[in-house]
């Protein structure tokens, strides 16, 4: 039987008060409490790598079949972008990579292809992941509502935590929310229009019809986790299809926001990080149409408890100070001359040095054991050439060696930039930025952990590395 065997979530590490956005043009806050937002060097794909990471924690992505990544904010618009998380994932070259987009229901689309893949085989273990970065007008409700995050799930034939029993699909023309390939901003139609012809009528003909289809009532649920794009949308929809309260998967609207093609796995993996064998979960997503799926727990859900996943992620956080600080992070306002990071980048750099540069290889010498990033192919300890292995720093941790406040660099959310030299416990030095901190609490022997990040666009293409950041424990 299909299923999931593992699940994982990202979450940025900043939030932004829907009360600071309606100060900001003197209006009111639609909705209580406040919206995820990534920070200026993240973005889909960074997101997603985190995502991922944290779903096969403990496990070898060379291990893995394939990965489909799922978003409408892809940074770009011809290049896959799978293949480079996959990379950066270390999974190897001879899997499957698709990019799924276009469409709110892109992550339920690409499960549904993974449950596809997996029954025809060869394939075995598939990641999918979705991660959105959607921008709504300033001065919109949309702009208050929309959040950033992103959410993994491993799925395959065997060892599952969760079995999927059965999936449907609907289809619809509708142009409800869209941008063309022109818009930054998501654009919408009539509110009330949308949520009665688009959302409540294709999510509720998909979950009757799959209840239908298999006998099932709504008090046959555990848990309901159904994407919503606001709390009084979502609510009015569960209460006509019957779901007490108890059954609704809250869709973490007042402390993340809608996160567009990855709300619905997000909401997903809360359900998992609380369910216990023999729950049944009924999982709906929306866009264009709806998907509809009847998953069943198992046993081997306390397998995989050690996740940061959605909670950990909720606890780990800190405020943007203001309206601003959030421009700056979404790269909506033009910062004077010498305020962005500048860079070079070449393709042919960037492809002959991927393994150290996106899987942050280092070199480990087979005479002496000394490690080195990046690679060298001279063993600074012995001399010995060219008689190395390589090893990933990337899922390791370390402390700060030394660090400067950079006041002269680049303007992030949080000026002055922190260079910084970290220490493995491998015994490996890696000289870098740290972000997602306080610079005035960074200090010598601060214990961190890398992430991967954008570092800056050069030649018209995006430049990925990894930097250091204080290590994210709710």
């Amino acid at each position: 039987m299909v299923g999931i065997k593992s699940y994982g979530a990202y979450i940025p590490y900043y939030r932004l008060e829907r009360s600071e956005i309606a100060k900001a043009w003197g209006g009111f806050a639609m909705n209580p409490g406040e919206k995820a937002v990534a920070n200026h060097d993240e973005d889909s794909i960074t997101m997603a790598v985190e995502a991922a990471f944290d779903c096969l924690k403990g496990m070898d992505g060379k291990g893995m079949d394939g990965l489909f990544f799922a978003s409408t904010t892809s940074p770009y618009r011809e290049k896959q972008c799978s293949s480079l998380i996959a990379t950066v994932m270390e999974m190897g070259k001879e899997i499957r990579t698709a990019d799924f987009a276009d469409c709110l229901r892109a992550g339920t689309t690409a499960i549904r292809g993974a449950i596809d893949a997996i029954r025809a085989g060869p394939a075995k273990s598939i990641v999918v992941v979705a991660a959105d970065c959607r921008l709504g007008y300033p001065y919109s409700q949309t702009e208050q509502s929309l959040g950033d995050g992103a959410a993994a799930l491993l799925l395959g034939d065997s060892n599952v935590i969760a079995t999927i029993e059965d999936c449907c699909s609907i289809s619809d023309e509708i142009t409800d929310v869209w941008r063309t390939d022109e818009d930054t901003f998501v654009r919408e139609w009539e509110d009330r229009w949308v949520i009665m012809h688009g959302y409540s009528k294709n999510v509720g003909e998909a979950v009757a019809a799959i209840m239908q289809r298999n006998g099932l009532e709504a008090k046959d649920f555990a848990k309901a986790v159904v994407y919503g794009p606001d709390p009084r949308s979502h609510g009015g929809l569960m209460r006509r299809l019957g779901f007490e309260p108890a059954q609704v998967q809250d869709t973490l609207f007042t402390g993340v926001g809608n996160t567009g093609t990855s709300s619905a796995l997000i909401m997903l993996v809360a359900t998992l990080e609380e369910a216990k064998g023999g729950d049944r979960i009924l999982l709906a997503s929306y866009g264009d149409g709806a998907d509809a799926f009847i998953l069943t727990v198992t046993e081997e859900i306390e397998k995989v408890r050690e996740r940061r996943g959605v909670k950990g992620y909720l606890a780990s956080k800190a405020p943007l100070p203001s309206y601003g600080k959030y421009l700056v992070a979404r790269r909506l306002v033009q910062l004077p001359p010498g305020a962005a990071i500048i860079g070079r980048g070449s393709a042919t750099v960037m492809w002959r040095t991927r393994d150290w540069v996106l899987g942050c290889h280092a070199s480990k010498c087979r005479r002496c054991g000394l490690v080195t990033y990046p690679i060298q192919r001279v063993c600074y300890g012995c001399q010995s050439k060219d008689d190395y292995d390589e090893i990933s720093l990337s899922q390791k941790k370390g402390k700060v060696f030394t660090f400067s406040l950079d006041n002269l660099a680049a303007a992030g959310i949080n000026p002055p930039i922190v260079q910084t030299v970290v220490d493995f416990e491998e015994g490996a030095r890696l000289y870098c930025m740290m972000t997602d901190c306080d610079p005035q609490q960074v200090k010598v022997d601060m214990p961190v952990e890398m992430t991967f990040r954008r570092l800056h666009e050069f030649g018209d293409f995006h430049n990925y590395f990894w930097k250091c950041r204080p290590i994210r424990e709710g």
